[in-house]
């Protein structure tokens, strides 16, 4: 691979909701692919930080009431609406696959530097997925705090997300980012 393929790819990742996801499975291999890619991610210490658990299948309705439970216990009566109790479920439901995103901390070292290589594995999983033809993205909602409820963690390891994966059934839209020219000052 050449740097510009490299950075056609880099440019090309983004958050793709599950409405956009057709019902194509993800392979075993393509997913044994981009959790191998999230392995192989930057970390200090080699502690490799960085958890997953996979939700598929049956898992994935239980999942999904898990969700709505605790959208309903977090949100005021007032504010609930069988709208978004049925966005919560779809988003569930229209994922191939729902990976935990989870982090054991080590202690060898601070807590943000483990989570920083937690989010580069994110990242390769991102950019492999894209590379894919698969649709993904990372959500972080109030119920990350409430996973033990759901999925048995080990000692010091906790969920800080949760990765929505499905093959893309469209074509991605347009992205734009500000220059990098404006972010970046040269000090000589």
């Amino acid at each position: 691979m050449n740097p510009e393929e490299l950075l056609h790819i880099i440019k090309s990742r983004r958050s793709v909701m599950p409405t956009q996801y057709s019902e194509e499975s993800i392979s075993a291999e393509e997913l044994n692919k981009i959790l191998e890619s999230a392995n192989w991610a930057p970390n200090h210490k080699r502690t490799e930080p960085w958890r997953f658990k996979v939700i598929e299948g049956d898992a994935k309705t239980r999942f999904a009431e898990f969700m709505v439970k605790i959208h309903l216990e977090n949100t005021p009566i007032e504010a609930q609406s069988e709208r978004k109790k049925a966005a919560v479920i779809e988003k569930c439901l229209l994922s191939d696959k729902v990976v935990l995103i989870c982090m054991k901390t080590s202690h060898l070292l601070p807590e943000w530097e483990e989570l920083a290589a937690t989010s580069m594995a994110v990242q390769n999983m991102w950019l492999m997925c894209t590379s894919m033809g698969i649709g993904s993205y990372w959500s972080s909602p109030g119920a990350i705090s409430r996973m033990k409820e759901f999925v048995e963690l080990e000692e010091n390891e906790n969920c800080y997300g949760i990765f929505y994966m499905g093959r893309l059934k469209g074509e991605l839209h347009e992205s734009s980012r500000n220059p990098i020219e404006n972010k970046v000052q040269f000090i000589r």
